[in-house]
């Protein structure tokens, strides 16, 4: 089963590497907040699984794709690995975890609320939670995988009602990393011109993951073939992590218990 639609990148398609290398700088940025018993919510293909486990007493992993948890199971035996939808987070104790990792997961979350609840009631007194999120400001068109997008304000205050210490921070780039942002919001604005009637945000989302998905990979593909180079150079070390979300291509805030 292959998992990788334009929604959840792949390491193994070239034309996917800056997307890659945005998801994995979120990993990179955890580390030196990991510590303890680790949580990750929503591990997908195990993207950072090798980058946090070093950090970790233990690393606990959940995600809903069934075969995706089997094999990552079968490649890391040191993780505890669960297939499990969420919220609640069933089977999970109270105060259990020094830290928990969830990047790219809260839009999917129909009641996010009570995500970030479960979230604060598995961590212990002290403990951190990590999350990372798109910023809507700098999203391109509708994606029909996501329930919500967030600007800075909203996710905060949104965790505002479950952390009191909320360090408020965004993954942003070098002006490698906002060539390829330029180039691609000029590729798909070109698209989106011929969408008179504004059918991304009236059509159910159900109805548009599939087209989505079709124009977003041949638009990857298409940026690829007309800057090779760039797209090829971009590694995690050209994302930063910066202290104004607003600006950034995603929210990473750091929530502490």
């Amino acid at each position: 089963m292959s998992v990788y639609t334009t929604e959840i990148a792949s390491d193994q398609i070239p034309s996917d590497n800056p997307i890659h290398q945005r998801l994995l700088k979120a990993y990179y940025a955890a580390q030196p907040f990991v510590s303890g018993r680790l949580l990750e919510v929503g591990c997908g293909e195990g993207r950072g699984v090798s980058l946090l486990a070093p950090k970790s007493e233990s690393y606990t992993a959940i995600d809903k794709i069934h075969e995706v948890v089997e094999k990552l199971q079968a490649q890391h035996p040191e993780v505890d690995f669960r297939q499990a939808m969420v919220p609640p987070f069933e089977g999970i104790a109270d105060e259990s975890f020094d830290t928990v990792v969830s990047f790219q997961v809260i839009e999917h979350i129909e009641d996010d609320a009570l995500f970030l609840k479960e979230i604060h009631r598995v961590l212990k007194k002290g403990g951190k939670a990590i999350i990372s999120t798109p910023n809507i400001i700098k999203t391109l068109s509708r994606n029909p995988w996501h329930i919500r997008e967030y600007t800075a304000e909203e996710l905060r205050l949104l965790a505002n009602r479950y952390f009191d210490q909320i360090d408020t921070l965004g993954i942003g780039g070098n002006e490698k990393v906002w060539e390829y942002y330029h180039r691609n919001k000029k590729s798909v604005q070109a698209v989106m011109k011929y969408d008179f009637l504004n059918l991304q945000y009236r059509l159910p989302a159900a109805l548009l993951k599939i087209p989505y998905d079709i124009m977003n990979r041949r638009n990857r593909n298409k940026l690829k073939d007309v800057s090779d180079d760039l797209v090829k150079s971009i590694s995690h070390q050209d994302y930063l992590l910066v202290k104004q979300p607003e600006e950034a291509l995603d929210l990473f805030y750091v929530l502490t218990k």
